[in-house]
């Protein structure tokens, strides 16, 4: 009765032309069983990458010998379940072939009732080498397709891009911030699902009509029955028990069950509400008594994508419970190059640094991988809202028919899985792809349609249209009625003319800007490009020393140095870096200060962009940065590097996504205070701008009183710069701005007249004081002069409440030293240990 589920454990793997069996861990994947076995070195390490891309040439066996209990073997059916094979299998159970897979995005199934026994059972997974695989597919098409971040070159196959073939994690063939590890193995559970009778395969709750009165929802049971059943489903949760007569056929049935929720808790996103969260049971039942039950989880929220004409374009906004939504927040990618190291503790890190950052939204990017449920259990949790991706990315796909089912059966099966999350907002079929073939517009894109014959073009495009315009969306529209669907980002709309290709300047629809970082163009482009929704921007810094020093050795502290240009991927990267930091900042005493001046650079460079959009709301409603995480230790546009540190541009999201918010905006002559408000009450209180030398001399102030509306952006007090700066040198003053409420500090920000490197620095003293009575975690500190971009560091793993911080002398700063979250659902205060404080005057040349 019902179902018996038992893991199976106890592997052994080897190279398929080897004989030699070592301990295996399952998941994972061959790379790191090698590594755990000592066979191959740290893959992340100085250029050990380069000399461990014969792996993926190879075939490998995966084995596992178990025996099965009697009271599994008594049920009339037994499966084995493999969450994921990553990715081309053929599974083996007693010498007999049991299934073989071709996606790692897929689960696969295989009832094995008539080929298990007792004792010894025998399971052999064997892996084909995804190169040798696709190989020959890319020989029959007859001509390449583009991936452009494939790095087929680093994998000895020159230009032969293989990663368009295989329904695979499209990073594990390089990114141009990640590493080619093209990997094979076992990459989540194996078990034997037994059961008899019948079982509830899927729970899914349709949210019809969700209000705050009122929630009308249908439950929608995926029964599978031996024979024709006759009986009940009992539905509950909170404040429900409803149960309806069921009459079953032999096979695979879907009942479905209206129930009606009074005054429903909703689920809000962060910064809005309570993330209230229902757990739904259905429960079959034949003659009153139990034969299978399921439970799922959701939150009961109206959530949709608003695109309306307007007075500027087409809106593009997530409405919630009816409240428009400024997203904040950034861009995910895969926690780590192999999956199966991604701890609960690092997703959970995470997303509570998104928490603590005052976002409100992750794109889950269409480079890597469906993530796992921890992640999305989490944004429910948090109240992180989820742009979803489905998996293509900066790449041309082919359209042969067991391509586009293999994709058909991906995307329903993964739209299954997720369809219950509150968090889910939006569904987008793909990453950069309609803009960079750009099909309606001769002079726009990537170059790539221009390679191909008109023939090959239509082709191409044809099967474009029937992945992004026809599956995916026939996909959502039958299994997650209701659920927003977008065919690509960016992209102004689906108009099948070349209208529907993204621009910097689009008024519709939403905007990847690029122009700061690969075109070189300067920061204050960030205020000129704004668009309805920024879905991608970005701008690169290097990790800390401290993880720099984890994949090179001190002779590599070079920027040109093999290992420094290793682990940069976007080809003129570290060039870049430099360039904009002689552009804007000092020149760095060192390859260390080169290090903390990058992140800076990253910041100021993102604050900016950051508040530009803000400002502009609601015509901007919208800012995802590019990127949150990373997947090995790298330079790259993340603010949070491998191993969870916070980059300076971590700390600066946390200020400028503040939910309430001051910015200084404005031009050379003009200064414009803005206030800024995602949440729904009115901010009452006083904005003070008050200008300071930079001893600490108090030489201008004005103070206001304001009311801030709820969900709004205002310029509240706007004069010539002039009127600030008097008869003294811009270049030796700073305006802070400060809004109060009640006596506490909202928010408060620095605006400085001049660039950084026009800014008068010198060195200061900085004193710091242990708070008593706080147990090394809080502390105070002062400073005699100006000190830029202040940056504390402790031997302990975590973050501080602030960092890279303006310390103006007479202003004390108080920050508190946060632990990362294990058990708890916070970053909580803990002793810091040693610590050490560092400014800006100490990394530049005097």
């Amino acid at each position: 009765m019902g179902e018996n589920r038992s893991t199976i454990g106890n592997w052994q793997f080897k190279a398929a032309d080897e004989s030699d069996w070592l301990p295996a861990q399952v998941p994972g994947c061959v790379h790191t069983d090698l590594l755990r076995n000592g066979r191959i070195p740290d893959p992340f390490y100085g250029t050990n990458e380069g000399d461990l891309q014969w792996i993926d040439k190879k075939d490998w066996e995966y084995t596992s010998q178990f025996d099965v209990s009697e009271d599994v073997l008594a049920n009339t059916h037994v499966e084995i379940v493999f969450a994921g094979l990553d990715t081309y299998a053929d599974v083996y159970l007693n010498n007999q072939l049991i299934l073989s897979a071709d996606n790692m995005f897929r689960t696969w199934r295989a009832d094995v009732k008539a080929l298990l026994k007792a004792k010894s059972n025998v399971l052999k997974v064997h892996f084909r080498s995804p190169i040798q695989e696709d190989l020959p597919k890319l020989e029959k098409l007859g001509y390449a397709l583009p991936a452009t971040n494939d790095q087929s070159e680093r994998g000895g196959l020159g230009d032969k891009r293989l990663s368009v073939f295989a329904r695979k994690a499209p990073y594990h063939y390089g990114w141009d911030w990640g590493p080619r590890f093209v990997t094979s193995g076992i990459w989540r559970d194996v078990w034997l699902e037994a059961w008899s009778e019948a079982r509830i395969t899927d729970f899914f709750i349709q949210q019809n009509e969700v209000q705050r009165t009122r929630a009308k929802l249908t439950a929608v049971i995926t029964v599978e029955v031996d024979e024709d059943f006759a009986g009940s489903v009992q539905i509950r949760t909170d404040g429900v028990d409803v149960s309806e007569a069921v009459e079953l056929r032999a096979g695979i049935n879907q009942v479905e069950v209206d129930v009606v929720l009074e005054n429903p808790a909703l689920w809000w996103s962060r910064g809005l509400g309570e993330q209230a969260l229902y757990t739904f049971t259905a429960t079959l039942l034949r003659g009153g008594h139990e034969v299978a039950h399921k439970s799922t989880r959701t939150g009961l929220r109206s959530l949709r994508l608003v695109r309306e004409k307007d007075a500027d374009g087409t809106s593009f906004y997530f409405e919630l419970n009816g409240v428009p939504v400024f997203a904040k927040g950034a861009n995910h990618i895969p926690n780590d190059s192999f999956l199966t190291e991604v701890t609960y503790e690092r997703y959970k890190h995470e997303i509570v640094t998104a928490v603590e950052s005052n976002m409100n939204m992750l794109r889950v990017w269409g480079g890597g991988i469906y993530e796992n449920d921890a992640f999305y259990d989490l944004c429910d949790e948090y109240g992180i809202l989820v742009w979803q991706d489905f998996m293509f990315a900066c790449s041309m796909y082919p359209g042969d028919e067991p391509f586009l089912e293999n994709v058909r059966l991906e995307a329903q099966e993964n739209v299954t899985r997720l369809r219950n999350h509150p968090c889910i907002a939006l569904w987008c079929g793909n990453n950069e792809i309609d803009t960079a073939w750009s099909q309606y517009d001769e002079d726009a894109g990537w170059g790539w349609k221009q390679q191909y014959s008109p023939e090959i073009r239509a082709k191409i495009w044809a099967d474009y249209e029937a992945i992004f315009h026809r599956i995916l969306p026939e996909v959502i529209e039958r299994l997650a009625p209701g659920a927003a669907y977008w065919p690509s980002s960016p992209m102004q709309a689906l108009t099948h003319d070349k209208h529907q290709h993204a621009r910097n300047d689009s008024t519709s629809g939403d905007i990847h800007y690029w122009g700061v970082w690969h075109a070189v163009e300067p920061f204050a482009n960030y205020n000129v490009y704004l668009g309805r929704f920024m879905s991608e921007y970005g701008f690169q810094s290097f990790p800390e020393l401290k993880t720099v020093q984890t994949y090179a050795s001190a002779a590599d502290m070079a920027l040109e140095s093999d290992v420094m240009r290793w682990h940069q991927r976007s080809g003129d990267g570290n060039r870049l870096i430099k360039e904009y930091m002689d552009i804007y900042f000092k020149q760095p005493k060192d390859f260390s200060s080169f290090l903390y001046m990058s992140q800076v650079l990253q910041a100021e460079a993102i604050k900016m962009a950051m508040e530009a959009h803000r400002r502009k709301k609601p015509f901007c409603m919208g800012t995802l940065y590019w990127q949150m995480n990373d997947c090995w230790p790298v330079a790259s546009w993340s603010s949070m590097d491998y191993y969870g540190r916070w980059k300076a541009l971590q700390y600066y999201a946390k200020k400028s996504f503040r939910d309430v918010s001051v910015s200084v905006g404005g031009t050379d002559e003009l200064v414009e205070v803005h206030v800024i408000s995602d949440i729904l009450d009115a901010t009452v209180g006083t904005l003070s701008m008050t200008v300071f030398d930079f001893a600490g001399n108090r030489l201008n102030e004005r103070v206001e009183s304001v009311s801030v509306p709820g969900n709004t952006a205002s310029v509240f007090y706007a004069a010539p710069v002039s009127t600030f700066v008097g008869e003294h040198a811009a270049s030796d003053v700073v305006l802070v701005v400060t809004l109060e409420q009640n006596g506490e500090v909202v928010d408060a920000k620095e605006h400085y007249f001049v660039p950084a490197n026009q800014i008068s620095l010198q060195m200061p003293t900085i004193v710091v004081r242990e708070v008593e009575g706080s147990g090394g975690s809080t502390f105070v500190l002062e400073t005699d002069i100006l000190a830029k971009n202040v940056w504390i560091s402790s031997e302990e793993d975590g973050i501080f409440s602030d960092n890279y911080f303006d310390l103006i002398p007479g202003v004390p700063k108080t920050v508190q030293f946060l632990q990362r979250p294990s058990g708890e659902n916070r970053f909580r205060p803990a002793s810091a240990g040693t610590i050490s404080v560092h400014s800006m005057a100490e990394f530049i040349q005097q």
